[in-house]
């Protein structure tokens, strides 16, 4: 039986998605193929690498140092994260990437992205963990607005979440069995017209139709999200989400809010252990 598993993104909510897979590795759930968004790419590397609590850790150690996330990086590099310290410092320094695991766990990892050009999701798979699979997974998280666009592969790419915040659409197309999403929304969540259009007019001011799309995202989200829903009465997918709003910044850089919103992760996953197991045939 083939296993599918769905990575939202949403910043720094993805430490909840740290959470969940923490205990999915302690308890030795697996997965065949897995497809991410955004910081669900950046924090679910570390499911393929089976680092356990390598996100929660150095996103505590760094969130505040200015070199990991400031504006005066915004400023100087037109990166709010900033590049170099996020994408080759910490992970071959500081706190190292498990790249030789990451190439032989044989779980195939996809990673999505914007194509600026055309306004499509485009999905990589993730090979070795070296240098075009971080260009693809730092595409795939550079924010709008805050991010400047990557170029890889001769495509010109931004976060994936502007056209496919929850890439189950691409994981239904693989036709595998069983397919779970870790979400970091509760079920409760509707997305508003994002009030933030005046800087992504700007910053998006060579690509109009990307901004349309940001204009119009609320309305793509709750669509999604509505999808899921009904996927999920139907047995067809087995979501695990926040149980209420986690209550955190986009750019939360307070080491106990990282921890909160982590354990309510290793919380959700706890109490739906079981249910899940029985789910996955295990």
């Amino acid at each position: 039986m083939k296993k599918g598993l769905i990575l939202e993104g949403g910043a720094m909510r993805g430490m909840f998605t740290c959470g969940v897979l923490d205990v999915f590795m302690e308890e030795g759930i697996t997965f065949d193929v897995a497809a991410g968004i955004s910081a669900g790419v950046v924090f679910g590397i570390n499911y393929k690498s089976r680092q356990i609590g390598r996100g929660i850790r150095y996103n505590k150690k760094y969130a505040m140092d200015p070199r990991f996330c400031s504006f005066r990086s915004l400023i100087k590099t037109g990166d709010l994260f900033g590049v170099d310290f996020c994408y080759r410092e910490i992970p071959e320094k500081l706190d190292p990437f498990d790249a030789k695991t990451f190439t032989e766990n044989p779980m195939e990892f996809y990673v999505g992205a914007t194509n600026l050009e055309d306004g499509k999701v485009i999905f990589h798979k993730c090979s070795d963990g070296g240098e075009t699979d971080v260009l693809w997974m730092r595409a795939s998280a550079s924010m709008p607005g805050v991010s400047r666009p990557v170029q890889v592969d001769g495509y010109t790419l931004l976060d994936g979440g502007i056209v496919d915040p929850i890439p189950y659409d691409y994981i239904e197309s693989l036709n595998l069995d069983k397919n779970v999403a870790i979400l970091t929304q509760p079920a409760d969540y509707v997305k508003k017209k994002t009030k933030a259009m005046p800087l992504y007019n700007w910053s998006l001011r060579k690509y109009p139709h990307i901004a349309k799309i940001m204009r119009e995202r609320h309305i793509l989200y709750n669509n999604m999200t509505s999808e899921v829903k009904e996927k999920e009465k139907e047995g067809k997918l087995f979501v695990i989400r926040p149980p209420e709003s986690l209550g955190i910044e986009r750019t939360e850089r307070h080491p106990e809010q990282l921890e909160r919103v982590y354990q309510i992760g290793r919380s959700e996953a706890y109490k739906r252990l079981d249910e899940l197991k029985k789910y996955l045939g295990e």
